[in-house]
């Protein structure tokens, strides 16, 4: 008898051990601590909690197509070693992809993040930020995290043939208050050194989101093999900001940013290097955010730039902004005319992220996101200082006074409305080319764009590409047919010595 309740209650107390242990693990918290030996003062601003499953440290993601659960919270006057508690049913609490209390972490790792330099857009890799050991998450208890170092700066490494360019811009200092500088890569062509006499014409690249100015170490230089031997210099661009990817449009909250490119940028580069001072000289190609920057920098400075090869630009006309009119009575962000889900982008044909996952994705994040660089760059200022929001970030409804504003920056309609002004001072300058299957469901706005071109008349060359998407476009074939045709367009101009 007594071993029987004796196994009775044992039996008991095991499967009570088991629901305590279940509902620990649903709902996880976490206890941060960051050291004095990184901040003295104490800190206010946002800290991470990112996880992983497998792969890499946890700060180095979300990655876009398969994000693993991460948390955040604004924090005011945080101190060193004061215990910081992560917990569910705090709300002010910040989860992707669902509350805390609904996750189950087991066998997931973590890592405290703290977002120390403001000015970052990268949160987990952004120099100056700190960050803690990666640790298992617990579920019998809080998991402990503490932020013990800084996210160092990766160094330039400079060569004889890949050299680092800087220039400090008056204009955006005086826009910011603070020093702001100009970032670029260099890449020298074979003869620079042996020709001290040549000059040469320049091909400036800008790299799509996430991307910035610095490049693997140049230790060879780019071979050539271009009609009559003509070799360029290569520029990289930094288009990386605070709030996300500035495209080099001048706007409300970024700044003169392409005003000071041409001003100050290129008369500063043009004295340091041994480039062709001349419009005709000067060519843009850009992938993505850095396909729309490129057309939008040929555009609004028509007379600086001899051409322009934007491959998978970001929206074009905003009537397809990843297939939604933003200019319609009633369209929304998250959702279609028939209360489907919006989808953000696919993978082999299926759809593989949703509108409205990606923003509360990013929501998390903060500010620096893909979706929120664009209201950075096309949205008025509103009274707190802060980009207007052109969507209900709740319901994904529209302001259409937002949407009105944004036309500002729509390429399509910049063109036709300024046609006849731009018309002759483009001519030979356009290049676009878009897969017909993008990633992004960018190629919509696209074939808007070029219908209004031909439209008016327009020799743009406007190409969608059939079976490429937004990843495999740009492929070593086209790259080489780029600079091929940015050669020919040189020569027409100038003799190659």
């Amino acid at each position: 008898m007594i071993r029987h309740l004796l196994l009775r209650a044992l039996t008991a107390l095991a499967l009570c051990s088991v629901a305590v242990s279940s509902a620990v693990a649903a709902e996880p918290s976490f206890v941060l601590t960051f050291e004095e030996s990184v901040r003295k003062e104490p800190f206010s601003g946002r800290v991470y909690v990112f996880t992983v499953k497998d792969g890499e440290e946890p700060r180095r993601g979300p990655d876009w197509f398969n994000p693993a659960p991460f948390l955040a919270k604004d924090v005011t006057d945080w101190k060193p070693g004061e215990p910081l508690m992560l917990s569910p049913g705090d709300p002010a609490l910040l989860v992707f992809p669902k509350p805390l209390a609904e996750l189950d972490l087991t066998g997931y790792a973590a890592q405290a993040v703290a977002r120390f330099n403001t000015w970052e857009r990268e949160v987990g890799t952004g120099p100056g930020n700190g960050y803690g050991p990666t640790v298992w998450v617990r579920t019998d208890e809080p998991t402990r995290l503490t932020i013990d170092r800084f996210v160092e700066a990766k160094p330039f490494e400079e060569t004889k043939w890949g050299k680092p360019f800087e220039v400090r811009s008056k204009l955006l200092s005086a826009f910011h208050g603070r020093d702001v500088s100009l970032h670029g890569t260099v890449i020298l062509p074979a003869s620079y050194h042996d020709k001290p006499d040549r000059r040469y014409p320049t091909i400036f690249t800008i790299p799509g989101f996430g991307g910035d100015h610095r490049v693997d170490p140049v230790h060879e230089p780019i071979p050539e093999q271009n009609e009559q031997g003509v070799e360029f210099i290569r520029v990289m661009l930094d288009p990386s900001a605070p709030l996300g990817h500035h495209v080099f449009a001048d706007s409300a909250s970024n700044g003169p940013v392409g005003t000071a490119l041409v001003e100050e940028f290129l008369p500063a580069f043009d004295k340091r290097f041994r480039s062709i001072a001349k419009p005709t000289a000067r060519f843009l190609t850009g992938h993505s955010s850095g396909g729309w920057s490129s057309l939008w920098i040929q555009v609004s400075h028509p007379e600086t730039f001899g051409g322009v090869w934007s491959t998978a630009p970001d929206p074009v006309d905003f009537r397809d902004f990843q297939r939604i009119d933003v200019y319609r009575p009633g369209e929304n962000m998250y959702v279609d005319r028939e209360g489907e889900e919006r989808p953000l982008a696919r993978l082999n044909g299926d759809v593989a992220l949703l509108y409205r996952n990606f923003d509360a994705m990013e929501r998390v994040l903060g500010p620096g996101g893909q979706l929120h660089s664009f209201e950075v760059v096309f949205s008025p200022r509103g009274d707190d200082g802060q980009p207007l929001l052109l969507w209900d970030r709740e319901t994904g409804e529209i302001d259409p006074a937002v949407a009105e504003a944004w036309k500002a920056y729509d390429i399509r309609l910049v063109l036709e409305q300024n046609w006849p002004a731009l018309r002759d001072r483009l001519a030979g300058k356009i290049h676009v080319i878009m897969g017909e299957e993008d990633t992004f469901y960018l190629e919509g706005a696209t074939r808007l764009l070029k219908k209004s071109l031909e439209e008016h008349g327009s020799d743009a060359v406007v190409e969608l590409v059939s079976g490429r998407d937004h990843f495999d476009l740009l492929t070593p074939e086209l790259r080489g047919r780029i600079r091929k045709e940015m050669t020919a367009e040189f020569l027409k101009h100038h003799e190659w010595k």
